[in-house]
């Protein structure tokens, strides 16, 4: 028989076995090729994504990059430096979706407009991936918006099924780009202390989203789903992505693709609720179980220093 000492050892491996298998997310980035802000020259734009695969590669994250088609122009023409950036996550062996051509908003478009947009944002990357033995399979929606009412997101399902695509939710949503944008300022003015401001911030900043959205989670399927965290390609996230991945290891997660992510069968729970909302898809699962009020509380917000930082 087990000693007393022995049996709580025991269980508190497999409790401890149980809990790390339940800690998975896939990271994603939106907006490919990049988001510069104030840095428009494309020899920023080759450093940062490269610094950012760079720390992917040394992290073991497979992440996958949305792609806004439009940022492959310049002055009307196909610009191939950015062409390159694309073709730059490929070579790393990392994946690429769909964000529609322009970055268009679904509720504010409609569907005509719409879906001539997704078709445009797929004339490059598509072939693109082609060329490296892939296929273009995953559609991410701008802004979040999938659909104002039952009918036009089951007509944009429809559509996306029939062009191959498969459509990719997220379930820890959060305000990186704000971040982003003080960040650029910071670098914009060579303020180093700034820049750690507000990097340090951020961490702390993703890290109460994450546990926000964990817990959710928890309460609505008695158990951490695989999560999909949202993240746009950008300097912020180029620099303090290595403490990001560190931050997201120390809550015990491990990375996993978004085919992984997309097995969980959490992402079958029927949405009944439709507005003109840009939210995490256990938002829209929790409001379409009927929940409401006291349940949403302790949404973690952008500091104010953010924000003003933006004004």
């Amino acid at each position: 028989m087990f000693h007393k000492p022995l049996l709580v050892l025991f269980f508190s491996f497999i409790i401890s076995i149980s809990w790390s298998q339940n800690h998975e997310v896939c990271f994603t980035f939106d907006d490919l090729t990049f988001v510069p802000y104030s840095h428009q020259d494309i020899g920023f734009q080759q450093m940062m994504t490269a610094k950012l695969l760079e720390t992917l590669k040394e992290n073991d994250i497979p992440a996958i990059g949305f792609v806004n088609e439009t940022k492959l122009y310049q002055e009307g023409s196909l610009d191939e430096q950015r062409v390159g950036l694309l073709k730059e996550w490929l070579a790393q062996g990392f994946e690429l979706g769909n964000h529609t051509f322009s970055h268009a908003n679904y509720h504010q478009v409609g569907f005509e407009k719409y879906t001539q947009d997704i078709l445009q944002g797929e004339r490059v990357a598509k072939p693109l991936l082609e060329e490296f033995g892939r296929h273009y399979k995953y559609f991410r929606h701008p802004y979040l918006r999938i659909g104002r009412s039952k009918a036009a997101h089951d007509s944009l399902n429809l559509f996306l099924a029939s062009h191959g695509y498969q459509e990719a939710p997220v379930t820890i949503d959060n305000e990186d780009y704000l971040f982003a944008a003080a960040y650029d300022k910071a670098l914009a003015s060579e303020d180093e202390g700034l820049q750690s401001k507000v990097g340090s911030a951020y961490i702390r900043y993703m890290e109460k989203k994450l546990l926000y959205y964990q817990q959710m989670s928890n309460k609505l399927f008695d158990r951490n789903i695989k999560q999909i965290l949202l993240l746009h390609a950008n300097a912020l996230n180029a620099d303090f992505l290595d403490a990001l991945a560190e931050m997201y290891r120390q809550n015990g997660y491990t990375f996993i693709s978004l085919e992984e992510a997309l097995e969980d069968p959490a992402f079958n729970t029927p949405i009944s609720k439709y507005g003109d909302w840009g939210i995490s898809w256990l938002d829209r699962w929790a409001l379409s179980l009927g929940k409401g009020g006291e349940f949403f509380e302790g949404d973690p917000r952008t500091p104010r220093f953010i924000r003003d930082l933006l004004k």
